[in-house]
């Protein structure tokens, strides 16, 4: 009789977070609440839907590890509590094989899927694309984004978000004029290669509906891989720390037909802004390689 009163009292917590797990998930909770994601529209780029499995699939997986560990807590708080009139120390266990090993086989299979997994994926959104339709420099400045569509030698420099002077101007990224936040134009279902540097300090190029974000190191390129799928206008940001004004290093992407993004490119050749805001325009003028410092330029001679 005692022995089934304690396992009804055990048993309440599992069947709770059981019944908390099976009362069944939308779309958005399968897809772990992560941004860009919009029930019946096609995925952002051809790869969230490979980062959102990762997500979800792991916090499933920590989940269930959570829910076995609270059930066994609370168990041996239940079953092994001190009971009216016991004293002293109830018999101490030096160890247990079996449970050792248990509890040593299985975090080492846990990580090693977790690591075989998340390597698989990275190594799949990290390849470079063969033979890319578009490619795009990007460069991180304090506090905007200067974009180099460098395929079609064609340039759009950007400035740092500017308040808004009062409630009636749009602000959806914030407190700021939106149509002046530097807007990156990128062709649907195009494999862009992405180069992004820096002109002076650390930045992050972000776009939460991509799922995606790179560093932008200044001294080193680094590039990003995008096929976007979805025709839309996503908001994005410098995700890195990068001086006084690192909240209004605001930007759009707007990923538009190719009839629209050749217009586009056409506006920029309009408007004179042929060739390149190369690294010339750079803050940073003695990293190693560019010739500029007396090392360099010395010719190796003292």
């Amino acid at each position: 009789m005692r022995h089934t009163r304690r396992f009804r009292w055990a048993a309440i917590p599992i069947a709770a977070a059981l019944t908390l797990v099976l009362a069944g998930c939308s779309q958005e909770q399968l897809h772990g609440f992560l941004p860009g994601f919009v029930a019946g529209e096609k995925d952002v780029t051809t790869m969230t839907s490979r980062v959102s499995g990762l997500w979800v699939t792991s916090w499933i997986v920590l989940l269930i590890v959570g829910i076995v560990v609270w059930a066994l807590i609370i168990w041996c708080v239940i079953v092994y509590r001190r009971r009216a009139g016991q004293t002293g120390l109830p018999v101490q266990v030096r160890y247990n094989m079996p449970i050792e090993i248990f509890y040593t086989i299985v975090p080492l299979i846990l990580i090693i899927g977790f690591f075989t997994f998340t390597a698989q994926d990275q190594d799949a959104i990290e390849k470079p694309y063969a033979h890319p339709d578009l490619n795009i420099t990007v460069y991180g400045k304090q506090w905007a984004w200067d974009w180099d569509y460098t395929s079609d030698n064609v340039y759009d420099p950007g400035e740092q978000a500017q308040p808004a002077p009062d409630a009636s101007q749009p602000a959806t990224q914030g407190n700021v004029i939106e149509s002046e936040l530097p807007t990156l134009y990128l062709p649907v279902n195009e494999k862009i290669d992405i180069t992004l540097k820096s002109r002076d300090v650390i930045h992050s190029f972000w776009v939460p509906a991509f799922l995606y974000k790179k560093d932008v190191i200044p001294g080193h390129v680094n590039h990003m891989y995008v096929t976007p799928t979805r025709i839309g206008t996503y908001k994005g940001d410098c995700a890195e720390l990068c001086g006084e004004y690192h909240s209004a290093m605001l930007f759009r992407v707007k990923v538009v037909s190719k009839a629209d993004y050749d217009a586009h490119i056409a506006q920029l050749r309009a408007e004179g802004n042929v060739g390149s805001l190369g690294d010339q325009y750079n803050r940073n003028n003695n990293l190693p390689g560019n010739g500029s410092n007396s090392d360099e330029t010395s010719n190796g001679t003292d």
